[in-house]
C-alpha cells in the first residue's frame, strides 16, 4: 500500500512530488524517493529510508529545475526499509526508473534470468526487476516496452515508468492495485490515491485491471496489454484534499475496512498458486523443526490473541499437535515448559508489542524455533524470530485493527498449512480446497461489503442497548470475540464474547431485551449446536442478530436482524464474518458520536507493558 505520484507539465516537478508524497504519507512510512529529468535531460534520484523528512532534507537546496518526475513512499514487503531498497529504482543504464505499488509474485524467477543475463541488481525489492525488463523491451518507445515486459509478470501492481530521453512521457500500469490520471489543460498527474493530486486537479481518470496509461501533459491514451485502445471516462471529484486522504470516506477505519479484499489480495500473493497450491517461502527454511516439535504456542494480545485462535485450531486440526494461544501479558509470568520441539508463533500486528516481544525473547533463550507474523518490516520482533511472515496488508492508520485482523487469520492460516504439509498430514485434496478457498477470499470479503451496505440501519436500531452478548463455537468463537472487541473500543458500548455453549453456564443471566444477543452462524460443523444455544436466548427476550451464509433458509426463523456473508471453507469464515461486525461497530460508534479513528484510552502500538 505505498503511495506513488508522478507530474509532467509546464511547472516545477519537484514541489509537487514533494507535496503529493505528504498528501500519501499515511499510505507508507518506511522511506521515500523521488527521480527528476532536469533542464539538460540527466536524471535526478535521491531516496531515503525513514520519514519523508528525511528525503527533504536530502534534498534540500539542490533540487533540479524539472518539469517531469515520480515520487514513492514505501510501505516495506520485499526487502528491509533502508535506503538501497527505497523506491525509484533503476535499470543498468541509468536511463529508466519505476516506482511500484504491490507485490511481483514471481520477482524471483525473474530476477535469476536477469541476472543470468547479465542485469545487476543492487537491492532486495521485487520492484527492480521491472526496471530491468523494460530496460531489454525498450527500442524507442516506453509504454511498448513497458506492455512487453509486463506480459512477464505476475501479481499486482499499480507503477509508474520513467525514461529520461522521452521528456514530458510517464506510463502508468494498474493490476490489482488502485492508479489513477489526473488532467488539467497543459499538465496531467498520476498518483496510487486521488489525496497526491486534488490540490491541482479534480478531473480524475480511474484506470482500471491491465491497463496501460501513456501520459502526457495535454492528456492519456489507455490501452491494454495487447495495445488495442481502451476508453476511460473523466470523473470530476467534490472532495476536499482532507476527505480525499480517507477515499472519500468519513474516517480511516471505514476505508480500511472496505480496503479488506484489497488487503487479502495482497497478503496472499506468492502465496496461493492459481491451481491451489500453497506456499510459504518465508519458512522453508524450518520445514525440518515443522517435523520435529511436539506443540505450538501462539503469542499475541488483543485482536492479534482472536486471529491467533484461529491459527491455533487450524494447526490442532491439520496435524494434531497440541496448539494453544497465551495471552503475551500473561506468558512470561506463567510460562509453560518451552524447549527446541516447542514451536513459538508471536503475532503483531506492529511488531512493537511489548507485551508480545519480551515472551518471544524469552522463549527464543529456551532454544525454541520462532515464527513471527507482522506486518511491519524491520520491527523489533523481526529480530527474535527464525522466519517471519509479513501480513501485507498495508499501513493501518485507525486505532481499532481491521484488515490486520483478517490478514494474520490467513497468514496464520497458510502458516497451519505449511506446518501440516511440512509433516505430511495434510494431502492433495485438502490443500486444494483450502487454496482454491484462500484464493476466493478477496472476491468473498467484497461480497460481504456489498451484502451488508445497509448495516447503519441495523446498528441505528440497536444503538441503545443496555450492552451486547457475542457468540460463536468452533471456528466461528473467534469472530464472536473480534465482533465484541470492535464494538468496546469504538463505540464505548459493553459487549462480551463468549463460545456460545457457555451461555447456560452463567453469562445468560444478562440476556433480556435489552440486551441483544449477537451470534455467528455461519456454515460449520456444529451450526446446529449454535442454534440451540441462540434458542436459549431468544427464551429470555432477547433480540437476536446473526452473521449467517447466504443461502440459509432457517435462519430467519431465529434472528431479528441476519448480517449475511458468502460461503467459504470454514476454517477461514473467521475472515469473512467479521466484516459485517467490523461495519455494525462502525455504524453505532458513529450513531453515538464517539472518535471512531482514535478512540479515548487507546493507541495503535502499545509499546509498554
Amino acid at each position: 500500500m505505498c503511495g506513488i505520484v508522478g507530474y509532467t507539465g509546464p511547472r516545477e516537478a519537484g514541489p509537487i512530488l514533494i507535496e503529493g508524497l505528504r498528501r500519501l504519507e499515511y499510505r507508507g512510512y518506511d522511506s521515500a524517493g523521488i527521480a527528476l529529468v532536469d533542464e539538460a535531460g540527466d536524471m535526478f534520484v535521491e531516496k531515503k529510508a525513514g520519514k519523508l523528512a528525511n528525503l527533504q532534507e536530502a534534498i534540500a537546496d539542490r533540487t533540479p529545475h524539472a518539469a517531469i518526475g515520480l515520487a514513492h513512499t514505501r510501505w516495506a514487503t520485499h526487502g528491509r526499509p533502508n535506503d538501497l531498497n527505497a523506491h525509484p529504482h533503476q535499470d543498468c543504464t541509468g536511463n529508466i526508473t519505476v516506482i511500484h505499488n504491490g507485490i511481483i509474485e514471481n520477482f524471483r524467477e525473474l530476477r535469476d534470468g536477469l541476472e543470468a543475463r547479465g542485469h545487476v541488481l543492487s537491492s532486495e525489492t521485487d520492484t527492480e526487476a521491472i526496471a530491468h525488463l523494460v530496460e531489454e523491451a525498450y527500442r524507442g518507445d516506453l509504454a511498448d516496452a513497458v506492455r512487453e515486459s509486463l506480459r512477464k509478470v505476475e501479481g499486482a501492481y499499480a507503477l509508474v515508468v520513467m525514461h529520461k530521453g522521452e521528456i514530458s512521457r510517464l506510463v502508468g500500469a494498474r493490476q490489482n492495485v488502485p492508479l489513477v490520471v489526473g488532467l488539467n489543460g497543459e499538465e496531467s498527474f498520476i498518483a496510487s490515491d486521488v489525496s497526491a493530486i486534488l490540490a491541482h486537479t479534480n478531473r480524475v481518470v480511474f484506470l482500471e485491471e491491465g491497463d496501460i496509461a501513456d501520459v502526457r501533459p495535454t492528456g492519456v491514451v489507455v490501452t491494454g496489454l495487447d495495445g488495442r485502445p481502451r476508453e476511460r471516462a473523466v470523473t470530476l471529484i467534490d472532495w476536499t484534499p482532507e476527505a480525499a486522504e480517507k477515499g472519500g470516506y468519513e474516517h480511516f477505519m471505514l476505508k480500511e475496512i472496505h480496503e479488506q479484499p484489497e488487503a487479502l489480495r495482497q497478503s496472499l500473493a506468492g502465496r496461493v498458486t492459481a491451481n491451489g497450491r500453497i506456499h510459504a517461502p518465508e519458512v522453508d527454511s524450518l520445514d525440518e523443526a515443522f517435523r520435529q516439535v511436539t506443540r505450538v504456542e501462539i503469542v499475541a494480545c488483543g485482536t492479534a490473541s482472536y486471529a491467533g485462535l484461529v491459527g491455533a485450531a487450524a494447526i490442532q486440526d491439520w496435524t494434531g499437535l497440541p496448539a494453544r494461544v497465551t495471552v503475551g501479558s500473561e506468558f512470561r509470568y506463567s510460562p509453560p515448559p518451552l524447549d527446541a520441539n516447542t514451536l513459538v508463533v508471536a503475532v503483531t500486528q506492529s511488531g512493537e508489542t511489548a507485551d508480545t516481544i519480551a515472551p518471544t525473547r524469552w522463549a527464543r533463550e529456551q532454544g525454541c524455533p520462532i515464527v513471527a507474523v507482522t506486518n511491519t518490516v524491520g520491527s523489533a520482533i523481526t529480530r527474535e524470530a527464525d522466519a517471519v511472515m509479513f501480513l501485507q496488508a498495508g499501513p493501518e492508520i485507525a486505532v481499532a485493527a481491521s484488515k490486520t485482523f483478517v490478514t494474520q487469520v490467513t497468514t496464520l492460516i497458510v502458516l497451519a498449512a505449511a506446518i501440516a504439509k511440512a509433516r505430511g498430514t495434510m494431502g492433495a485434496e485438502q490443500e486444494l480446497e483450502l487454496g482454491l478457498g484462500l484464493r476466493a477470499l478477496p472476491e468473498a470479503a467484497a461480497r460481504a461489503l456489498e451484502l451488508n451496505a445497509d448495516i447503519a440501519a441495523v446498528a441505528r436500531r440497536y444503538v441503545n442497548s443496555r450492552g451486547f452478548m457475542f457468540i460463536g463455537r468452533g471456528y466461528s468463537y473467534p469472530a464472536a470475540l473480534e465482533g465484541a472487541l470492535k464494538l468496546k473500543e469504538i463505540s464505548y458500548m459493553h459487549a462480551e464474547g463468549y463460545a456460545a455453549g457457555e451461555l447456560k453456564h452463567g453469562p445468560i443471566s444478562l440476556l433480556d431485551a435489552e440486551c441483544p444477543l449477537v451470534a455467528v452462524a455461519t456454515r460449520s460443523r456444529i451450526y446446529d449446536k449454535l442454534i440451540s444455544n441462540v434458542m436459549e436466548g431468544r427464551a429470555r427476550d432477547a433480540r437476536v442478530i446473526a452473521v449467517a451464509t447466504e443461502g440459509d433458509a432457517d435462519i430467519h426463523h431465529y434472528a431479528d436482524d441476519v448480517l449475511w456473508v458468502p460461503d467459504t471453507v470454514e476454517a477461514l469464515s473467521p475472515a469473512i464474518a467479521v466484516i459485517p461486525l467490523q461495519l455494525f461497530a462502525y455504524h453505532t460508534a458513529v450513531a453515538r458520536g464517539t472518535d471512531v479513528d482514535q478512540p479515548r484510552n487507546l493507541a495503535k502500538s502499545v509499546t509498554v507493558e
